[in-house]
């Protein structure tokens, strides 16, 4: 490689101190160390990097254009240097985590937020699943930890759990639509005549799952809990909704909670991480959500079961 980062640190002492002389000196070596070292960059790249006219040495369009973009690659090394001597002591590079659609972004954003203020080196990398999303990316090691994983776990193991908390899903539908006038309770006979709106499980090896459908029941699947919502309010379908989610759709008349036959579903919402990553980013975490209430403020203050 003709470039190199010692290279970079010649070049970025002489422009700031304006002679190759003093860039020695700040650099602690002999102007002929410093010298040689620009003309070899010059001969390499075959390119005039310095205007040596004058007292002062002065950069050609071309060098500047090479110091401008070096001098990210110069942070970026420190950066690094940084980053690596931070890990030694225990920190991941990366921790990256999963998270189940029914919890906002807000609220995991709020805790990675917290995490930031921390002096460590450990980068966050999201990635939001939906149902059987969250275990497929721990037990296929996409995700260091996930968060609100619902049901059971896959087997075979290598994975930790702790309970986050349980949030209670009802049942939904347009005033719109003819399920609103229906009567109370809504037998799966009746509900099955109508088309439910349904989230494509984001798993991807193992078996996808479903939430409160019924066997001959026409469904339109959208790829999100919100965009679920839309279509339900918008009367496309009906279906089970987070209790939390809906409640300012419900208080502006743009749904309707109906009671059904069905016993109400209770989600419980899990921590699952990868019991071979034991870094100090993944600890922060874990503690942090297992605080009391942790999944009620991630949930933004509500939607929690009554026991919880």
């Amino acid at each position: 490689m003709r470039l190199s980062l010692d290279a970079l640190l010649v070049l970025d002492a002489i422009d700031r101190k304006g002679s190759f002389a003093a860039a020695a000196d700040e650099l602690h070596r002999v102007p002929s160390a410093v010298t040689y070292t620009v003309q070899k960059l010059e001969e390499d790249l075959d390119v005039l990097l310095f205007d040596r006219r004058g007292h002062r040495a002065k950069l050609t369009a071309a060098g500047r254009e090479l110091l401008q973009e070096g001098r990210h690659l110069l942070r970026a090394a420190d950066d690094l240097e940084s980053r690596v001597k931070r890990v030694a002591t225990g920190w991941e590079a990366e921790l990256r985590i999963a998270y189940d659609d029914v919890i906002p972004a807000a609220g995991i954003l709020r805790v990675v937020n917290e995490f930031c203020r921390e002096p460590c080196p450990t980068r966050i990398r999201l990635a939001m699943e939906v149902l059987g999303g969250c275990w497929d990316a721990v037990a296929a090691n996409r995700a260091d930890l996930a968060v609100g994983a619902s049901g059971e776990g896959p087997t075979g193991g290598g994975y930790g759990v702790a309970k986050l908390g349980g949030i209670e899903w009802v049942f939904a539908v347009s005033p719109a639509h003819p399920l609103a006038a229906a009567p109370e309770p809504l037998a799966p006979e009746e509900i099955r005549k109508h088309r439910a709106v349904a989230v494509a499980d984001s798993s991807r090896n193992l078996p996808p799952r479903t939430l409160g459908l019924i066997g001959g029941q026409d469904v339109l699947t959208v790829p999100s809990i919100r965009a679920k919502l839309e279509a339900q309010v918008m009367g496309l379908g009906v279906g089970n909704l987070p209790r939390y989610l809906i409640e300012p759709e419900v208080a502006a008349r743009r749904l309707l909670i109906k009671r059904t036959a069905e016993p109400r579903i209770e989600a419980q919402l899990y921590l699952a991480w990868r019991t071979a990553h034991r870094g100090n980013a993944l600890q922060w975490f874990l503690k942090r959500l297992q605080e009391p209430r942790a999944l009620d403020r991630l949930l933004g203050g509500g939607g929690l079961m009554d026991d919880e």
